[in-house]
């Protein structure tokens, strides 16, 4: 009974501590939202350039993996799809699966986890480094918001660039799609494009692209509060940037059920 009202309390202090760290997440979120549309009609300016160097390294250089690991996802689904499709000789069908998949749940995921594994951990480590090392220190010193230095910066990059990443992923993974239909189902390239046509709707593609903005936040902003909470040197980074992969993903994922239950949920 002892070990069991131990651990029940220990479950419940970690809830908490949770959703502690949840609520000044979301503090920080609200300061850099306060930088992005209010600051600037005070007379402080964005940091434009930066923001361009965060897109290029967490957007351009994300290209090439996010195009790859979507093309092999839009190949996978369409193979298990033909697996069953074929009993029923529907085939043709694996258009539509492979499409709908793609655009409302896969592509904004994939595109969120890779992000979140390459560059949310980038952000939660150079943070982290800074703040040991004591250059935030050193920039509220001269009077420069560690906030609007550092955070707003990436996640105006990652506002911009993660949905630019999940519109690739959506086209890529539909012509992983294409790629099998037409080698191995034999299946006419008119008829299978126009069955993509028919399946796809605008709310597919557009509530993907919401999600997507989402993530881009919850990504940005996990890695920040991260590496502004990095304690114990450089062990602290690893663990920070590790935590910050892992609660990045899970919030993530978590984020993507609410928002499917919001616009596709017939309960």
């Amino acid at each position: 009974m002892a070990d069991m009202k131990a651990t029940f309390g220990q479950s419940g202090r970690q809830l908490a501590f949770f959703f502690v760290h949840i609520a000044r997440m979301v503090r920080l979120a609200g300061h850099s939202f306060v930088w992005i549309f209010v600051a600037p009609f005070k007379g402080k300016k964005l940091r434009w350039g930066a923001t361009f160097v965060q897109m290029v390294r967490i957007g351009v250089e994300s290209v090439p993996i996010v195009g790859v690991i979507s093309f092999c996802v839009g190949l996978i689904i369409a193979m298990q799809a033909a697996y069953q499709l074929e009993k029923f000789g529907a085939t043709i069908y694996v258009a539509d699966l492979v499409s709908v998949t793609m655009c409302r749940e896969l592509g904004p995921l994939i595109t969120a986890i890779i992000v979140s594994g390459r560059s949310g951990s980038a952000i939660a480590a150079e943070i982290g480094t800074m703040k040991v090392s004591e250059e935030i220190d050193a920039l509220q010193t001269m009077a420069l918001n560690p906030i609007g230095f550092l955070v707003v910066p990436r996640l105006l990059a990652m506002m911009i660039v993660v949905p630019c990443l999940t519109v690739l992923s959506d086209f890529v993974g539909i012509a992983g799609g294409f790629v099998l239909a037409l080698t191995n189902l034999k299946l006419a390239f008119v008829a299978y494009f126009n069955q993509t046509a028919e399946a796809l709707y605008a709310k597919d593609f557009i509530t993907g692209l919401i999600k997507s903005f989402f993530f881009a936040i919850i990504i940005a902003q996990v890695g920040a509060y991260q590496g502004f909470n990095v304690t114990g040197g450089a062990e602290g980074v690893g663990k920070s940037t590790t935590t910050a992969v892992v609660v990045s993903i899970f919030l993530v994922i978590f984020a993507d059920l609410l928002f499917t239950m919001l616009f596709y949920s017939t309960l």
